[in-house]
């Protein structure tokens, strides 16, 4: 998936898991974690090291990471967890192919072609759709419960938004690592222009 689908659903997996759980959510923190598996995109375009779809998108690592936070936490953990792993699990799988799942048991890359579904490339049509779908209902469950207004309330949270605008802002702006298809250009922009005016109103917050 691109970049908004990622976003889309990560956010709509957490409010959806943390209204079951009957827990409070910091939407920042989801949104972060929803993308952070693509860091290794960063990872490449700046140092040149081939890892995109490689560890960081393995299921076994997250259970790792979250470990602590499951004992620290308990339910309260479980929709950033379900976040992170919406990433690779219900996207990455089924999307453009195969992923290190379960590294670093294993260094094979799995997908849902394995188990008899078609390869859908991520500029597929039935992809591009897919992401406008999920930003739509996204959109609409920020504004009725209006998250949206949260990202310009100031709080240091907010700051974490710096690290979706850099995943957002290169294959937007560079066309790295896949140029965006032209229909999820507007999703794409709507998302960095709400994450970086964040990060600004944040930053003057702090600053004066």
């Amino acid at each position: 998936m691109f970049a908004v689908g990622h976003v889309s659903l990560g956010y709509l997996v957490g409010k959806v898991s943390a209204k079951l759980l009957k827990v409070q959510i910091n939407i920042p923190l989801i949104l972060v974690l929803s993308i952070i598996p693509d860091i290794d995109i960063i990872l490449e375009f700046f140092f040149g090291f081939p890892v995109h779809r490689g560890p960081v998108h393995s299921l076994i690592l997250a259970i790792l990471v979250f470990v602590p936070f499951f004992i620290l936490f308990r339910k309260t953990a479980l929709p950033y967890f379900f976040s992170f792993a919406s990433h690779s699990v219900l996207a990455d799988f089924f999307i453009g192919g195969g992923i290190q799942l379960f590294w670093p048991f294993s260094k094979a890359e799995f997908g849902a072609t394995q188990i008899g579904f078609p390869l859908i490339k991520i500029d597929d049509p039935i992809n591009v759709v897919l992401e406008i779908v999920l930003f739509v209902l996204a959109l609409i469950m920020m504004f009725k419960s209006k998250d949206l207004m949260k990202f310009f309330n100031g709080a240091l949270s907010n700051l974490l938004l710096i690290i979706p605008v850099l995943t957002v802002f290169l294959p937007t702006f560079t066309s790295y690592p896949l140029v965006v298809p032209t229909l999820l250009i507007i999703p794409h922009l709507f998302f960095l222009i709400v994450f970086i005016l964040s990060v600004l109103i944040t930053l003057k917050k702090i600053l004066f």
